[in-house]
């Protein structure tokens, strides 16, 4: 028996037949002493239920509340893991509650009580889909405390990538708008089960308040998709699609219309929000 009271997870996994399925994007942690510390970066787990999704056998769902966690809520489309999960429910009653659904059409203020963190080793298929998914709440940041997200280490450079840098882009300018993020370490690739190809990176994410400057999440997502969707041209060419005179438009906002996306920073891009949502209206 492990800590918890609970069957080692090799046990779980081979009592339950979950070998980790590449269609569902699964990679599983094995070692509670690395889940564990996936639980701590996420803060004070005992104020909010937590959301985990993807949770397979259950090891960072031991971890969450071995660490504390009021409650955890766990999003699994894989049905063979439920009866694996079973046994979580009952060594720890009314703190874990299973939704048997597919986390990207799931709304998650249907299975929570107040506010709650997220706190999960995404499934790499769909990792950046449900970010951008979340990112997306409205009012931000609604129901979300904060996000402490697995991800190839690829990913995670995207979210935190500074303005110049070959990572930077529509996920980086969305991302740290919304948050405050920073990778909290790596995971190297033998602490999964089977192996993935790359290394990992742990993300923590935790929501910036919106103000009253900040611009509509709609014309936030028009401006990025227009000037990375053509990263390689000036602003004077990408943001035709959204602007009648792009050029007139970044003069206004004081960025020059010579000017490629990678360049601009955060605040550069709310500035052309701002200006389209006040044009549109």
């Amino acid at each position: 028996m492990s800590e918890d009271g609970l069957p080692p997870l090799r046990e779980v996994i081979a009592e339950h037949g979950l070998d980790a399925r590449k269609s569902l994007g699964q990679h599983f942690l094995l070692d509670l002493n690395l889940t564990r510390r996936i639980a701590r970066v996420a803060g004070d787990l005992s104020k909010h239920d937590t959301i985990e999704v993807g949770p397979g056998p259950g090891g960072l769902t031991r971890a969450l509340l071995i660490e504390g966690a009021n409650r955890v809520v766990a999003i699994e489309r894989d049905e063979r893991a439920s009866t694996a999960l079973v046994q979580i429910a009952q060594a720890y009653p009314g703190r874990f509650s299973l939704v048997e659904a597919d986390a990207m059409t799931t709304n998650e203020v249907d299975h929570i009580s107040g506010s709650a963190r997220i706190v999960a080793n995404l499934p790499y298929n769909i990792s950046t889909a449900l970010l951008l998914k979340w990112l997306s709440l409205e009012p931000w940041p609604s129901w979300l405390v904060s996000m402490t997200l697995m991800f190839q280490k690829e990913v995670a450079e995207r979210v935190v990538a500074a303005p110049g840098s070959k990572a930077y882009g529509r996920l980086s300018v969305i991302s740290q708008w919304r948050t405050d993020a920073h990778i909290a370490f790596d995971v190297d690739p033998r602490a999964f089960t089977p192996p993935p190809k790359v290394m990992s990176s742990i993300v923590h994410m935790i929501p910036r308040p919106m103000g009253p400057h900040d611009p509509p999440l709609m014309a936030v997502e028009k401006i990025t998709a227009a000037a990375f969707g053509q990263r390689r041209k000036m602003l004077r060419a990408s943001l035709k699609q959204v602007f009648h005179d792009p050029e007139a438009a970044c003069e206004q906002v004081g960025i020059k219309p010579t000017e490629r996306a990678e360049r601009l920073a955060v605040e550069d891009f709310l500035a052309l929000a701002r200006l389209l949502s006040e044009v549109d209206q």
